[in-house]
């Protein structure tokens, strides 16, 4: 082999007992770091989230662009996300709220503006439906619930856990579409309990509640994709490590300056203890 690559042998030893240059294990240690947190996010994170996950957890200084060409080069990228369609049952005798939220998405404090929303999630056992109430302000996921049932109850339970843990004052507005089980009279009821105003979408108008669609479309672009389960446990497994483990705790969202939604809310709330 040497003869015929016209190499010496003490030129191929010498090249195999060289050291790397301190630039080369510095890129390797990057590389090490770029699989790491493209493998800890479940392949979710595009190159610019993996820099960040970099700059902020390591001692190591690169930019973005240089973490976009490792990930070219390992094969490394963000799943494709997946649109889908949810549709709203509109049709009934109940009342219908005015829309209070007229798509302005930014709240300044926490239990100021909340949005709910249900879609579903296939399995081998059949439909299992999600049912979440995100705060508007860091885009938490406060409250949710999943049935085989569609219906006033799982939005009465999504709602439930969302107030116990968050405890709202009066004044806070509860957006959601017009579907019958958010003008069903058992969750009105609920909601006035709760001192919440009741916002609802114009019909077939799903911009009126973006945020709530947009929480579904990462959670089946980023997680479930075309995954069909096997058990409704098994989806409900999935899902509460997508919101209380991934989502909430560690995804960082660009719109909160690559900080998860608990990050963004302990920030801020050391600034107003300040």
């Amino acid at each position: 082999m040497f003869r015929a690559l016209q190499v010496s042998a003490g030129g191929y030893y010498s090249w195999a007992e060289r050291k790397l240059s301190k630039r080369q294990q510095r890129q390797a240690g990057i590389a090490e770091s770029v699989k790491k947190f493209h493998a800890r996010s479940k392949q979710v994170y595009g190159y610019r989230k993996v820099h960040e996950d970099i700059v902020q957890e390591t001692e190591h200084s690169c930019s973005r662009e240089l973490v976009r060409r490792i990930m070219h080069k390992n094969g490394l990228r963000s799943k494709v996300k997946r649109k889908f369609v949810r549709t709203t049952d509109s049709d009934h005798a109940y009342a219908v709220a005015p829309n209070l939220l007229e798509r302005d998405f930014r709240a300044e404090e926490q239990n100021q503006k909340w949005v709910g929303d249900i879609t579903y999630i296939r399995t081998l056992e059949g439909w299992l439906y999600l049912c979440i109430v995100q705060d508007l302000y860091s885009r938490r996921v406060v409250g949710w619930a999943m049935s085989d049932t569609i219906d006033s109850a799982l939005v009465k339970a999504a709602l439930k856990m969302a107030v116990q843990q968050r405890r709202p004052g009066p004044g806070l507005i509860f957006h959601s579409d017009r579907g019958v089980q958010y003008a069903a009279d058992a969750y009105q009821d609920l909601l006035r309990r709760t001192k919440a105003l009741c916002s609802m979408s114009r019909k077939g108008d799903c911009w009126d509640n973006a945020c709530a669609e947009n929480f579904f479309s990462k959670l089946k672009g980023e997680h479930i994709q075309e995954r069909v389960y096997a058990t409704y446990k098994e989806a409900q497994q999935e899902v509460f490590w997508y919101i209380e483990v991934f989502y909430n705790r560690s995804r960082r969202h660009a719109a909160l300056g690559y900080v998860s939604p608990v990050v963004f809310e302990e920030q801020n709330a050391g600034k107003k203890a300040a």
